[in-house]
Order: structure tokens, then sequence, then C-alpha cells
């Protein structure tokens, strides 16, 4: 895997983020995990149902923004220092194909799969038994091979929403940890 010039800067809330949104509104629990955070906007909407909720991104600029909406920010790569166990973990994940890394907030490289997979294995560490994790995915991706992959590491996935756009189909998924 290739980073050459990775941007360093955050995921603005978008069409996808909004879609996502709506539909982690009302889930409810002790704890959620928002990977991959950007601005905070879908930690912050799991803050009135949850007693804690944790944002973890890559990019420093990233958990400096979020932490204006929400409390726990931690700058690290997708779960890994965190030894606790959440009843949710969302990730609005770089889920578009690409040949290298330039913009690390899109980016998924091989058919979308390579990043979305390393962030899914690390969430399943933190996801208590019967928890879930809810990821967005594309069209654009191999999202059948997502899916699959997200059922070997040991989840019974579904496709929760989905919304067409103009160029690809947005695909929320629920993974369940067995």
């Amino acid at each position: 895997m290739q980073n050459k010039s990775i941007k360093t800067e955050y995921y603005l809330p978008a069409e996808d983020t909004l879609f996502f949104a709506d539909h982690i509104q009302n889930e409810k629990g002790k704890s959620a995990l928002d990977i991959g955070t950007g601005s905070g906007y879908l930690a912050n909407v799991l803050l009135p149902n949850f007693e804690v909720v944790v944002a973890t991104d890559i990019s420093f600029d990233a958990t400096k923004k979020a932490h204006n909406l929400i409390q726990n920010c931690i700058c690290c790569t997708s779960a890994d220092p965190l030894a606790m166990k959440f009843d949710l973990v969302i990730c609005n994940m770089p889920y578009l194909p690409s040949e290298e890394i330039i913009d690390s907030t899109v980016d998924g490289l091989d058919e979308g799969l390579i990043v979305p997979l390393q962030i899914i294995k690390l969430a399943k560490n933190v996801i208590k038994k019967g928890g879930k994790m809810m990821y967005l995915t594309s069209s654009l991706a191999n999202h059948k091979k997502l899916l699959e992959e997200t059922e070997s590491l040991g989840f019974y996935t579904k496709i929760f929403a989905t919304k067409k756009m103009f160029f690809e189909e947005l695909i929320l998924v629920e993974a369940v940890l067995k």
C-alpha cells in the first residue's frame, strides 16, 4: 500500500453523511464508537442516545474539529488503542476504489475493499458480542465481496438501507457480531 501524499484535512459532512445520520439517529445503548469521525457530525448524532460516545480519526485536524462536538476524541488508526467494548460502532469509511491513497477520507484502495476491511478487522476487537457495526459503502466498490468478507470475520450482515445517487448507490450495512 503506497501513501504518496495523504490529505490531512477532515471529511466534511456530505450527502452520504446525512443519509447515514438519518439511519442512526434512533440507535440506543450504553456506548458507541465513531471510527473515522471527520468533523464529528455522526458522533454528535449519537450523543443523545448513548451514555458514552467516542470518536476516532487518523487525522489530528479531524480530532481537533470533532472535539468541538464530542468530548472523547482520539487520534489513532481505527480503534487500535481502545480496550473498551462498544454496543455500536459506526464508520463512514473510505470506500471508493483507488490505486493509491491520495485522499485518506475517500480512497479505499483495491475495489474499495482494502481500507474498509482493515477498519472492520480492528473494529471487531471493540464490539461487544451481539453488538453491531454500521458502515457505509457504495455500488462503485465491490460491496458484495465486502459483505462476504465481513461475514467471514464473524458478523451477520444485511443491507440496512440504500440511496440512489446520480453516479452511484449508497449502501448502509448493518453487521452484528456473532
